[in-house]
C-alpha cells in the first residue's frame, strides 16, 4: 500500500477521533428526543411547550426547563396511552377546535405578511384622518382645596380683593398641589372630576370660579390658559394607523373567504340555540358522577 494512502488513512481516522463525541447533524422538529413504548417525543413538541409558557418561566435556566418540559411530556404521553385509543368524543371534539383555531390563526398571519402596508398607504390614511382634525379643549388651572364653603368664600374675596392665586394655594390649599401655588398643569376631558370639569368650562382665561364642591372637597379654580390639543405627528399615529389599516384588511379578507366558500346554514335552523348549555352532552358520564 502507497506510504501516502497510508498516511491519508491515518490522518483520516485521528480526524475523527479528535471530533466531539456529541457531533451530529442539527437538531430539527422532527429530532426525537424520547419515546414511551414506542411513541416519538419530538424536539418540535418540547419547543412548542416552551413557547407556551408564561414569560417568567421561559426564563428559567435551558438544562431545567428541558428536563421539566420532557418529564411532562413522558408522563402526559404515558397518561395518554393508558386510554388504549378509546378517546373520548369530547376530546376529539376540543382537539378539532384547537385545530380549525390554530389554521386560521395562521392564516391570517400569513395574510397580514403577505400583504404589507406600504408607508405611502398610511401617510394617506394619516391625511384623510387629521386633514380636518379639530382638536379637543385642553385647560391649564390652578385651584385652591379648602374643608369648607365657607372657608373657600372667604378666600375668594382675598382673591378678588387683589391677594395672589399661587401664594394664597400655597398658604391655604389642602391639596398635593398647594406646595407648586396650586397648578395643575394642562389637561382635557375626563381627566379631572366632572363637577371640577364642567367649573372649567365655564371660565374665561384670568377668571376664579365660585366654589365648587365635590368628593376632595370645596375649590377655588383660576384658569390659566385654554387651547385645542394638536394632532398627533405622523410618527406618534403610525402604530395606530397601521393597526386599523391592517384590522380592517382582515375583515375583508375574512369576508372574501367566507363569501368565496360553499357554505350550507341551513341544519342549524331547526336547532334550538339553547341546546349550547347542554355541557353534558360533551361528557355524560362525568356529569352523572
Amino acid at each position: 500500500m502507497s506510504k501516502h494512502l497510508n498516511f491519508l488513512r491515518a490522518t483520516a481516522v485521528a480526524a475523527c477521533f479528535a471530533l466531539p463525541a456529541f457531533a451530529q447533524e442539527d437538531p430539527s422538529l422532527d429530532t426525537v428526543v424520547a419515546t414511551v413504548n414506542g411513541e416519538a417525543i419530538t424536539l418540535g413538541d418540547m419547543i412548542s411547550i416552551r413557547a407556551g409558557l408564561q414569560p417568567q418561566y421561559q426564563q428559567l435556566p435551558a438544562e431545567t426547563l428541558f428536563a421539566s418540559i420532557l418529564e411532562q411530556l413522558v408522563q402526559q404521553t404515558a397518561l395518554a396511552q393508558s386510554l388504549n385509543e378509546n378517546v373520548p368524543q369530547y376530546i376529539e371534539i376540543a382537539l378539532n377546535n384547537e385545530r380549525r383555531t390554530l389554521m386560521a390563526g395562521e392564516a391570517l398571519e400569513a395574510f397580514v405578511a403577505q400583504n404589507e402596508i406600504s408607508d405611502e398607504e398610511l401617510k394617506s390614511a394619516y391625511q384623510d384622518r387629521y386633514a380636518n382634525y379639530e382638536g379637543a379643549e385642553e385647560y391649564n388651572a390652578s385651584h385652591i382645596l379648602v374643608a369648607s364653603e365657607e372657608e373657600a368664600v372667604a378666600i375668594r374675596q382675598d382673591l378678588q380683593d387683589g391677594a395672589d392665586f399661587a401664594e394664597t394655594a400655597k398658604e391655604k390649599s389642602t391639596g398635593p398641589s398647594g406646595a407648586s401655588g396650586g397648578s395643575l398643569g394642562w389637561f382635557g376631558a375626563g381627566q379631572m372630576v366632572k363637577p371640577f370639569e364642567d367649573a372649567v368650562a365655564e371660565l374665561a382665561v384670568g377668571e376664579i370660579s365660585q366654589p365648587v364642591q365635590t368628593q376632595f372637597g370645596w375649590h377655588l379654580i383660576i384658569l390659566n390658559d385654554a387651547r385645542k390639543s394638536e394632532a398627533p405627528s405622523f410618527e406618534e399615529a403610525r402604530q395606530e394607523l397601521l393597526n386599523d389599516a391592517q384590522r380592517t384588511a382582515v375583515q375583508a379578507y375574512i369576508a372574501k373567504q367566507s363569501s368565496e366558500a360553499v357554505v350550507d346554514q341551513s341544519p342549524a335552523d331547526s336547532i334550538d340555540p339553547s341546546v349550547l348549555q347542554r355541557i353534558d352532552l360533551l361528557n355524560p358520564v362525568r356529569v352523572q358522577e
